[in-house]
């Protein structure tokens, strides 16, 4: 399958906007089809940790295990879905711009699909995740330049 990218320039510096983007409990406030999100692993997020995931596909709520497979502060990381019919698979990279005081922030999502998932992704879940990527890449430019996280 292939892999849908999206990529938004924000003004705030890598640091701070990797910070928010991996703390789990931020992940409802900037993706629209994230219901809930938590971190359940003991100690600091980074390479092995999980996160729960629920997410609405449709009109579903899908709950959802990822793993951290690539953890790089604050440049680059990359979660793995472990469990359920659709697994994701999200890359992200930040770059820093104007000596460190904006980021290009890149995106990548693909799924794997098991079980119900092989009818889901093509039907369902590709086509959300294509509209909402933009959107929430937007959401998160805007939540981070209000100055209010």
């Amino acid at each position: 399958m292939s892999r849908i990218e999206e990529t938004i320039d924000i003004s705030r510096s890598p640091e701070e906007v990797f910070t928010y983007m991996m703390d789990p409990a931020h992940m409802p406030e900037w993706q629209e089809s994230a219901v809930s999100a938590r971190k359940v692993t003991a100690g600091p997020l980074g390479v092995g940790s999980r996160i729960s995931v629920k997410r609405r596909l449709g009109r579903r709520e899908m709950p959802m295990t990822m793993e951290v497979t690539e953890f790089d502060p604050p440049r680059s990381w990359h979660f793995h879905g472990v469990d359920g019919p659709v697994r994701g698979d999200v890359q992200g990279t930040i770059a820093p711009l104007e000596e460190g005081r904006r980021s290009r922030v890149t995106l990548s999502v693909d799924f794997e699909s098991h079980g119900i998932g092989k009818v889901l992704v093509p039907m369902v879940v590709k086509p959300q995740v294509r509209k909402e990527m933009p959107r929430n890449e937007e959401h998160l430019r805007d939540l981070l330049e209000s100055g209010t996280v």
